[in-house]
Parts: C-alpha cells; sequence; structure tokens
C-alpha cells in the first residue's frame, strides 16, 4: 500500500499579507462597504456595476433628469453627479433599501401598486426617492410641492404618482 502523499506547506517567509487597502466607508441600504477605487468614480456607476443595485437608473449624467435620485443622509441626491470620494461615511438608501428590514413594502411603494402609477417603470426608483424625501420634509404635500420634486416620466404618469404621494402621505400620518 502506498503511502498518503504529505503536502509541504510553503516557508512562512514567502507570505506576506497585503495591507489593508486604503478607501473609504460608506453604508448603502443598511450594509457598510468599503471603496478602494477611484474617487472621481460616480455613485450611480458604483451602485450599478459594483453593488449590482440597478434601481437607479442613467438618464442625463447632469442630474436633471431624476433617475438616478438616492437618498444621502436622508435627502434626495442625484446619484451619477456625486461622486465617491463625497461620501465617506454617509448613508445612502436606494430604491431596493426602501422597503423594510422584514421585506413589507414601504408605503410609497404599496400606494405605487394601488394607483397603477408605474407604467413603463424607468423613472420610478427617482420618483420614489424623491417622493420619499418629499415626505420626510412634508408629511402632507400640496400639488404644487409634488409637482417639484423633480423628476421626469417619460410616459406622463404624472397624475397617477400624484395620488399615489398623496395616498402615502396620508398613510403615513395615520399610521404614525
Amino acid at each position: 500500500m502506498q503511502q498518503p502523499q504529505v503536502l509541504q506547506a510553503p516557508p512562512t517567509s514567502e507570505i506576506k499579507p497585503e495591507p489593508i487597502r486604503e478607501g473609504m466607508e460608506l453604508v448603502v441600504n443598511g450594509k457598510r462597504f468599503r471603496h478602494t477605487g477611484d474617487e472621481a468614480l460616480p455613485l450611480l456607476w458604483y451602485l450599478r456595476d459594483l453593488l449590482r443595485l440597478t434601481g437607479a437608473k442613467y438618464g442625463c449624467d447632469e442630474g436633471e433628469c431624476g433617475f438616478c435620485t438616492v437618498l444621502v443622509d436622508g435627502k434626495a441626491a442625484q446619484a451619477c453627479r456625486l461622486t465617491m470620494g463625497q461620501l465617506a461615511n454617509k448613508h445612502v438608501t436606494t430604491v431596493e433599501g426602501l422597503s423594510k428590514p422584514d421585506g413589507s413594502l414601504h408605503p410609497l411603494q404599496q400606494a405605487w401598486i394601488d394607483e397603477d402609477a408605474v407604467l413603463c417603470g424607468y423613472c420610478q426608483p427617482g420618483q420614489l426617492m424623491a417622493a420619499a424625501d418629499l415626505l420626510a420634509r412634508k408629511p402632507d404635500p400640496s400639488d404644487a410641492d409634488i409637482d417639484r420634486i423633480g423628476t421626469l416620466c417619460r410616459c406622463g404618469s404624472y397624475p397617477r404618482v400624484r395620488k399615489a404621494i398623496k395616498r402615502a402621505a396620508k398613510a403615513m400620518r395615520d399610521a404614525g
């Protein structure tokens, strides 16, 4: 019977652990991440290409369309205009993080369903996040407040979105 071959470990002098890479930390949807790449990388591409969170959409690269709206420390921001270097120790919430930890829908998400606000859906994540920012600031928004959330809709679902935001606002006030 042949003896089993014993593998020899390489000499310890050849093993050199790499130092922890310099970088910046941020929290995305409640999870901590460290970005060690280019500080000029737009948040939108970090979310979509590295974290595979594809809710925020590319639209104009100038922050005008609102398709890439996320919350940064609770306030609406355009992910295409923010660089990773601006986000050290910030908390970012995307549409994927809008629902509650138990998986139940945010009142805005439920209202979007109830009011059938989604047409093609491309702009909806940005509208949801802009609406979340609005309701955090104004629990009973006027039509003019809603019109100023600043997200475009290619399909023109603005009347449905307005109804959904008002429905969510009422649900949040009633629950609160």
